[in-house]
């Protein structure tokens, strides 16, 4: 017999930025599996009080996956969390690349990916239509990824003319990829690009910060963050004594 594996995205981390379906896959948790802050998170957003808490660290999210699956394969409801969706850069692919090398027995398991509003989606909404054009997502994390591939990958991004959003963008134990993806990107873009730094949109100590690229520093920002970089038909509505306005033309002139 087996239970449900729910993976369920918490949202950016505003109350009303989480969906139903992923309320209601909290509420019928048996366990709950995540880094320590989601878990939290779960709970304050209304997981089962019954359920049981498994916290472990970012880096051991392959392990995660397996205790999940394992739980489930037992019969019980366990809920991998992660913020914003779990299916960008999230517990999602962890869980099936998990399934995709463990037992066989594991591709029968019912397993319910339940989508999430992601923070560039957030942002976004915040900042007014930066996305309305063609866009991209990428970490700066090179955990998993060498370095010269995330620099590659943005260079090939700013020629295309796309609006960039960088995830993960500066940790205590990457303190300069920041400054070396700036200077990657100036190699392409002109010295006025916007960049947005957005950090905990929606909650109570959310600041959002603009700059030309030209004066873009990695100081600015930490893992709370995510800075969204234009392109050229990004466009900016200046309000006398508020925040401007971002949006991002759907045409190309």
């Amino acid at each position: 017999m087996s239970g449900v594996l729910f993976i369920v995205g918490l949202g950016p981390g505003a109350p009303g930025h989480i969906t139903d379906d992923a309320r209601v896959a909290l509420s019928q948790a048996s366990d709950l599996l995540g880094y320590g802050l989601y878990v939290a998170r779960a709970r304050a957003l209304g997981a089962s009080p019954k359920a049981v808490s498994h916290e472990t660290d970012n880096r051991e999210e392959l392990d995660r996956a397996r205790h999940a699956l394992d739980l489930a394969a037992q019969g019980r409801c366990p809920v991998v969390v992660s913020g914003g969706d779990a299916g960008v850069f999230g517990m999602a692919s962890a869980v099936f690349e998990a399934v995709a090398q463990g037992p066989f027995s594991w591709r029968g398991l019912d397993i319910r990916v339940i989508p999430g509003v992601t923070a560039v989606l957030a942002v976004s909404a915040r900042l007014g239509a930066p996305l309305g054009g063609d866009f991209c997502v990428i970490s700066l994390s090179d955990n998993l990824k060498p370095w010269e591939v995330v620099a590659r990958r943005l260079s090939l991004a700013a020629q295309a003319g796309l609006v960039i959003a960088l995830y993960n963008p500066r940790s205590l134990a990457r303190p300069d990829q920041l400054d070396k993806a700036f200077d990657v990107l100036r190699d392409v873009l002109p010295a006025e690009t916007p960049v947005i730094f957005a950090r905990a949109i929606g909650r109570e100590n959310e600041h959002v910060l603009g700059v030309p690229l030209s004066e873009a520093r990695g100081e600015a920002a930490d893992m709370s963050t995510l800075v969204l970089v234009g392109c050229a038909q990004t466009r900016q509505i200046e309000r006398p004594g508020l925040s401007p306005w971002l949006y991002t033309l759907r045409r190309i002139p």
